[in-house]
């Protein structure tokens, strides 16, 4: 199998609190936007999108069990990104040879942002 490309797709009871969120909180690109869909872009091959469960046949998770995991290149700098964006955020902690905070959208889904510690290696990542 050959995967080119990888979108989430979240759908949500509170849609138009999640657009706000992810678009004017994280801050992520809106690559495309419809009247009740919307995909952020992650990175070039990677996207997360939030749909109107009222608007589709699946319905909400409300968050359980969804943990969005990014790596970013500098937590501190997101985590007072996050901060003055006035998003609620955990404090900084160490994971695994990893420094991360925690997030949760309107719809009760947790992010995770993490980095390397400066004493951590990260291993190869194989493609998908």
């Amino acid at each position: 199998m050959t995967i080119y490309r990888t979108n989430t797709i979240l759908y949500c009871n509170r849609w138009n609190d999640a657009v706000k969120f992810y678009r004017d909180g994280v801050k992520l690109r809106v690559l495309l936007q419809k009247a009740w869909f919307v995909e952020f872009e992650l990175t070039g091959d990677s996207c997360l999108s939030v749909a109107d469960a009222a608007r589709t046949s699946v319905g909400s998770a409300g968050g359980d069990g969804i943990t969005l995991s990014w790596q970013v290149a500098d937590i501190a700098a997101e985590h007072a990104r996050m901060l003055a964006g006035g998003i609620e955020v955990s404090p900084i902690t160490v994971t695994w040879g990893a420094r991360n905070f925690f997030v949760f959208d309107p719809e009760g889904n947790r992010i995770e942002f993490w980095a390397w510690t400066t004493s951590q290696t990260p291993p190869s990542t194989p493609a998908i």
